[in-house]
């Protein structure tokens, strides 16, 4: 299987947090899966910690644990772009609205625990 991890489940894989469920951790670990990680992850992330809303050390740059993990860096292209534009208006949140978009455009299962995503968008996904 091809998953997209949503930015929050990427976050508790990398800090081995109880709020990720064991099936979930179990999907992620499973080496017949291809995980991947949208560089709109990152971002999200790096910029919630800028405004001190999401604690992360100091020294933790996401991108390179993302690649520590083996995980498949998804970059975002213009065609991510219009894709997400183009999404109906379930969810405000511009980072949430990428993930939706590139799972489609690229075929991903998008894992995740947004309620919003999970009912609002035509996409395959894993709830976790």
């Amino acid at each position: 299987m091809r998953l997209l991890l949503d930015t929050h489940v990427l976050l508790w894989w990398l800090a081995d947090d109880a709020a990720l469920e064991a099936a979930g951790r179990a999907l992620i670990a499973d080496p017949d899966n291809l995980v991947h990680v949208s560089a709109a992850s990152v971002w999200e992330a790096e910029i919630k910690a800028g405004l001190g809303r999401l604690e992360l050390a100091s020294d933790v740059i996401l991108a390179d644990h993302v690649a520590g993990e083996g995980f498949t860096e998804v970059a975002i292209t213009a065609v991510h772009g219009s894709a997400a534009a183009r999404l109906p208006a379930h969810h405000a949140d511009p980072f949430d609205r990428m993930l939706v978009a590139q799972a489609r455009t690229e075929r991903l299962t998008l894992v995740t625990g947004d309620a919003a995503i999970l009912s609002g968008y035509d996409v395959d996904t894993i709830s976790v």
